[in-house]
């Protein structure tokens, strides 16, 4: 990764960084960027390094879905939604982050726009057009029995070389003007990637970049454009089947058995129990995994790769956020805060957590059939972990892990 993170006494700090996903809309009453700017020295207390914020730009209005629309329909790319605030607020926000130590990341939308942007009248060419030459929604599985349409957004295409042109504009004039540290892509891989390659080289013109990329594609490290690509396969086909009882231990094991997979052994991945779609579309972290939820927490911190925390996890966020409504989190007294703050201090304390290429390799350790327990060395740093994924207490080591309790040593 190309830039020196808020822990600055390893060379690797960076890869220490634990990301933290920021919805403007429900962050508080006002739903504005003024009112995260006033939050920021609770996040510094809690830890994390670097802020995702959802896109900020205004949202398109034409088949717009529910009364506020989604943050994915972009009406214009270097202009702010009235609902959160003025650019002056998004620059003041950024530099406010930045004087703390923070990085700050913007939520691209390349893919689509809104139906009322500016572009789908004055460069249709920049769209793809159906048989009769009009813009249509964008459509996966076009003809068959699960087509599904995103009936608010219209799909560019990237065969114009004047829209990749105006799209690096548009992200540049967040990276110069407003100061940002990078971008989370949205669906990146529906993006062709030589765009990706050819955005970070401009752009990393003015300053170093992060990227994360809403993607699991391979290429996507090969090409050297993104930092840290997604990783559903852990909580799709691991995590939520241990919440509902139909796996333990033995899946996850599984799981480690056949990493990296299809990508770079050195390729950084983002772990998660939740984000924004996961938290309105899946279920809340107790609907998902139910007691295990913590237990689950840990191995995304531990395991190599990037943690990520969405807003409200650390309140013990207990209801799916509306997507396209206010429907602010409710924070009480933040009950789970204490829990994440030891887990970033951890993390950022062993070089042996450091996410790929820099961190230790992982090796898996002997365990009765509900426990995983695995090492993480790198030099004289080494960092065991042990946790009981299931609903009975277990013994490891001859040390009692509780029910869906672990162990770091």
């Amino acid at each position: 990764m190309n830039f020196t993170a808020p822990d600055p006494t390893p060379s690797d700090g960076s890869y220490r960084a634990v990301l933290y996903q920021i919805n403007v809309r429900q962050y508080a009453a006002s739903g504005t960027l003024a009112a995260v700017q006033a939050d920021l020295p609770r996040l510094k207390a809690l830890g994390v390094d670097i802020l995702w914020l959802m896109p900020l730009q205004p949202i398109g209005v034409l088949n717009r879905k529910g009364s506020l629309g989604s943050y994915y329909s972009i009406r214009d790319y270097t202009a702010v939604n009235p609902e959160f605030g003025t650019l002056a607020d998004a620059k003041a926000l950024v530099a406010a982050a930045q004087g703390l130590g923070f990085k700050v990341i913007l939520d691209w939308v390349a893919n689509h726009t809104a139906w009322d942007h500016a572009w789908a009248t004055s460069h249709k060419d920049w769209y793809q057009l159906n048989a009769q030459g009009e813009i249509y929604p964008v459509t996966f599985n076009a003809g068959q029995p699960n087509e599904e349409h995103w009936d608010d957004v219209v799909a560019l295409d990237y065969r114009s070389e004047g829209l990749r042109a105006a799209m690096i504009d548009a992200m540049r004039f967040w990276v110069a003007d407003v100061g940002v540290d990078g971008f989370r892509c949205d669906v990146a891989s529906l993006v062709p990637v030589d765009f990706w390659v050819r955005a970070r080289r401009e752009l990393e013109a003015v300053k170093p970049l992060f990227m994360l990329a809403e993607s699991d594609a391979a290429v996507l490290h090969a090409s050297g454009a993104f930092d840290v690509t997604y990783d559903w396969t852990l909580p799709d086909e691991v995590f939520k089947k241990i919440g509902r009882g139909e796996a333990g231990a033995p899946l996850l094991k599984a799981w480690l058995s056949r990493q990296p997979g299809a990508h770079p052994a050195q390729a950084c991945r983002m772990r998660f129990t939740s984000n924004h779609d996961y938290n309105s579309w899946h279920g809340t972290d107790t609907e998902l995994y139910g007691d295990a939820r913590q237990a689950l927490a840990v191995l995304t911190f531990t395991l190599p790769g990037m943690p990520l925390i969405y807003n409200g996890q650390e309140a013990g966020l207990s209801r799916r956020l509306a997507f396209f409504e206010k429907d602010l989190i409710d924070w009480r007294d933040a009950p789970q805060a204490a829990f994440y703050r030891r887990l970033i201090a951890l993390k950022h304390r062993h070089p042996a957590l450091a996410a790929p290429p820099h961190g230790g390799t992982l090796t898996l350790l002997p365990a009765v059939p509900e426990v995983v327990a695995f090492e993480r060395r790198r030099g004289a740093d080494v960092v065991r972990v042990a946790v009981n994924l299931s609903a009975q207490p277990q013994v490891w080591e001859g040390h009692a892990l509780p029910a869906w309790g672990w162990e770091i040593a």
